[in-house]
């Protein structure tokens, strides 16, 4: 049960800070005994890793849309991007999906 730092990230994701204090069941110098207490929370006006690369693949996504979109009121003359916009909406759509998998498993762990 020894003490440690949380930092809080806008997004209401958390992760371990320094460490702070021994607890009394734990004697060594530079050993923790396992268990983790927090000591204080600091909030942090950022969001996590995980959200930032959330929020670029949806930013990603968002301009193929808004391509394939403009490609089509220009004409069917641009099939062959179209049909790859399409494919990497796909793979993004699978991308976020996993992160957000991974985001929820984090979440769960605790």
């Amino acid at each position: 049960m020894c003490f440690f730092d949380q930092h809080r990230f806008a997004c209401g994701d958390w992760k371990w800070g320094h460490f702070r204090q021994h607890c009394n069941r734990e004697y060594r110098t530079g050993e923790t005994c396992g268990m983790k207490l927090i000591m204080q929370t600091v909030p942090v006006s950022q969001k996590c890793k995980l959200c930032d690369k959330i929020d670029t693949k949806q930013r990603r996504r968002s301009a193929e849309e808004d391509r394939i979109n403009r490609w089509k009121r220009e004409g069917g003359k641009f099939r062959a991007s179209i049909d790859r916009s399409y494919d990497m909406i796909k793979s993004l759509d699978r991308e976020i999906h996993e992160l957000r998998n991974e985001r929820t498993r984090k979440r769960l762990v605790v």
